[in-house]
């Protein structure tokens, strides 16, 4: 693996109905979530995806391209856009990842994830994204 080098890319879409579900799963019922009038009272843009969905849906790109969600060390991103959830239309990311740094010597290699909003002028919703991922023994790592 290079600096630099494709593992692939992928598209995301989350629906109102989704992010009820997710709440329902990770325990965080907070409205701004589900409840478009409480969003606009604390003045956002309304229902809001919830960071840490976006930031595990984000990170399945590369689970998908190693094959293994435990190779996964370590993963770490800044949030830097919320994630407006339209009612009719959702909301969409465009994820790619990259290669930003192989050590053969730790055996493992970083991969830099673009998480993107398309339909805002291709606004990033996570900074510095980065997962760390142990490589098989033998690979080109």
């Amino acid at each position: 693996m290079n600096k630099g080098e494709s593992i692939g890319s992928t598209t995301i879409t989350f629906d109102r109905a989704g992010l009820v579900r997710y709440a329902g799963a990770s325990g965080d019922f907070n409205p701004i979530h589900w409840s478009e009038s409480t969003a606009r009272s604390v003045d956002l843009p309304g229902v809001i995806a919830h960071g840490m969905l976006t930031m595990g849906a984000a990170v399945q790109l590369v689970t998908d391209w190693c094959g293994d969600p435990g190779a996964i060390i370590d993963y770490q991103t800044r949030f830097s856009s919320m994630v407006p959830v339209d009612e009719a239309e959702g909301a969409v990311l465009e994820i790619s990842g990259t290669v930003g740094k192989a050590d053969p010597d730790a055996g493992t290699v970083r991969i830099d994830l673009k998480v993107t909003d398309p339909r805002r002028e291709d606004t990033r919703v996570l900074s510095k994204a980065q997962a760390v991922v142990r490589v098989p023994s033998g690979s080109d790592a």
